[in-house]
């Protein structure tokens, strides 16, 4: 049996991480462009679909947070929510411990079009994990669940190493 080091194998996870994400993301530019001009989720790029995204699984963020989990700066974050608040599909809103911070939320009259869109790409994943065959989708749903684990404990600053067996 080959034995890999950390690094390749990690590389490894990364790159194939990055397939996927590459899979998603052109479902996502295939649902947007089969939507059309049929709702405000047709008229949006991938990048936009992407922040739309990370703030339903939210329920709400700040524009500061958005930025951070986009990965690009505030005012360019900025600039992306107002051209979804100029299309319908975010609500802007002050929050309501701080005055100064205003929050962004999926639009009420999006919510179904967004919903309907996320159950277009779920069936496109569907697909992909009932091509991978079920004992191999059983393995990845483990793994997936250590990683979680792994990753929930780094957010909250817990460690993240696994409870030994007795």
């Amino acid at each position: 049996m080959v034995q890999y080091t950390l690094a390749e194998q990690a590389r490894y996870i990364f790159t194939t991480g990055r397939s996927i994400r590459d899979f998603v993301d052109r479902n996502v530019a295939q649902v947007l462009a089969a939507e059309g001009k049929n709702s405000i989720c047709g008229e949006l790029s991938v990048n936009q679909m992407h922040a739309l995204m990370l703030i339903q699984k939210r329920g709400q963020v700040s524009i500061s947070e958005l930025a951070a989990l986009l990965g690009v700066s505030a005012p360019s974050a900025s600039a992306m929510v107002e051209r979804l608040v100029e299309k319908g599909a975010l609500t802007r809103e002050p929050n309501p411990r701080d005055r100064r911070r205003m929050d962004v939320r999926i639009a009420p009259a999006v919510q179904k079009d967004f919903e309907r869109l996320n159950e277009d790409l779920l069936a496109a994943f569907e697909n992909l994990v009932e091509k991978a065959g079920e004992e191999t989708t059983l393995m990845w749903c483990e793994v997936l669940k250590r990683i979680k684990q792994v990753l929930d404990a780094e957010e909250s600053g817990h460690d993240s190493k696994p409870p030994t067996e007795a």
